[in-house]
């Protein structure tokens, strides 16, 4: 079983940049799928970006793309979310999840839907000021 424990998040303005890394306790590089997920108040949790395996393939939510880069550092465990140009609206907890990859549960097409994830991280807040 793996657990995930995000961190890094914060207060800053709007414009700014900001990294959230999610440490996982067992080997992620491979065999795995992952993702940032994030919910504000009084709103659904949000697909923000997907990993596959390895980390070689990305997919990001319309709302991020070209602001946010998701990566994976094999060798830490660790997901990061580089979160650049931030705007009030990316406000919200952030959530890093995994799920492992099996036969007839494949990473591809990489997912940002919250159902198809089993391990989930307890999330970081962030909040973008004006």
């Amino acid at each position: 079983q793996v657990q995930l424990v995000e961190s890094g998040g914060g207060s800053v303005e709007a414009g700014g940049s900001l990294t959230l890394s999610c440490a996982a306790s067992g080997y992620i590089g491979t065999g795995y799928c992952m993702a940032w997920f994030r919910q504000a108040p009084g709103k659904e949790r949000e697909g923000v970006a997907a990993i596959g395996p390895g980390g070689f393939s990305t997919t990001y939510a319309d709302s991020v793309k070209g602001r946010f880069t998701f990566s994976l550092d094999n060798a830490k465990n660790t997901l990061y979310l580089q979160m650049n140009s931030l705007k009030p609206e990316d406000t919200a907890m952030y959530y890093c999840a995994a799920r492992r990859e099996a036969f007839g549960r494949w990473c591809w097409p990489l997912s940002t839907r919250a159902n198809d994830y089993d391990y989930w991280g307890r999330g970081t807040q962030l909040t973008v000021s004006s």
